[in-house]
């Protein structure tokens, strides 16, 4: 799944390909897709600027000259593929959008769960969330204030967006592994101590997000300019290890279902 450097990578492309840009064509090529965005309203966008490309978490806004705002949203597998019209149009496209540059800027999407809907000037597009973890309000005392009340396992409390805005499944078990903090040790219980430690280790494996996820080029290069690299660098220190040595204890690797999704811990270093 896109995590936070990923989707703030590919704003960065987005605005460098398609700020103060006309859209000269837009096109929906699924089902899914055409569900969020029907063709009348995608045609309702050609002839339009765009004026501001923002990323609020994960949810990337597109603001045109009429004040409309675009919605893109990458969900599990979405991504940004972007070159000349020129090349063939990429696989898995699920929205293509052409600009009076002559660039074609495709949203590519496996499992086809991506989104991209238009919404009205001065619409609320994003849910209320809470600071992003680089953010300097996501502060000790604001994490520990939050978690005063949450009584559940302090895992699935950091994939609340309420609670810290962004901070995906990858980047929560890095940091709590950091922290040596262990996911099903009770929110409300953690010491200030202990918060501090882990809102540090949330900046940290952020900041060190693995360069070639982000900046690399796919194994199959097709000449158009992705967001996501193949990712064959990536050293996480329990993500999808389970099984392996701790690299701070030697201790296993451990795996477990919490909230629907598959958490990652050491079993020697991480207490509860």
């Amino acid at each position: 799944m896109p995590e936070l450097p990923e989707v703030e990578r590919a704003t960065q492309l987005l605005r460098a390909a398609l700020l103060q840009r006309v859209l000269t064509e837009v096109r929906t090529h699924h089902p899914s897709a055409r569900r969020a965005l029907p063709d009348d309203v995608a045609r309702s966008l050609e002839g339009h600027r765009v004026v501001q490309i923002e990323r609020r978490a994960k949810y990337q806004l597109l603001t045109l000259d009429d004040a409309r705002i675009i919605e893109v949203h990458f969900k599990m597998t979405g991504d940004w593929a972007i070159g000349p019209v020129t090349l063939p149009p990429p696989r898995l496209g699920r929205v293509t959008l052409l600009t009076d540059d002559h660039t074609r800027i495709s949203l590519v999407d496996g499992r086809a769960f991506a989104v991209v809907r238009v919404h009205p000037p001065g619409a609320t597009v994003v849910p209320p969330l809470g600071p992003e973890p680089l953010d300097e309000a996501w502060t000790a005392e604001y994490l520990h204030d939050a978690l005063v009340r949450r009584h559940g396992p302090i895992k699935p409390v950091l994939l609340d967006q309420r609670v810290v805005a962004g901070l995906g499944n990858i980047y929560a078990a890095e940091a709590l592994w950091e922290a040596a903090i262990h996911p099903l040790a009770r929110a409300s219980r953690l010491s200030h101590t202990r918060v501090a430690r882990l809102v540090d280790a949330a900046r940290l494996v952020l900041e060190r997000a693995p360069s070639r996820r982000y900046y690399g080029a796919r194994a199959t290069d097709d000449g158009y300019t992705y967001a996501l690299g193949d990712g064959d660098d990536e050293a996480w220190r329990v993500y999808d290890r389970a099984g392996e040595p701790c690299d701070r204890c030697g201790a296993i690797i451990r795996s477990r279902a919490q909230a629907g999704r598959t958490t990652y811990y050491c079993g020697g270093c991480q207490r509860v």
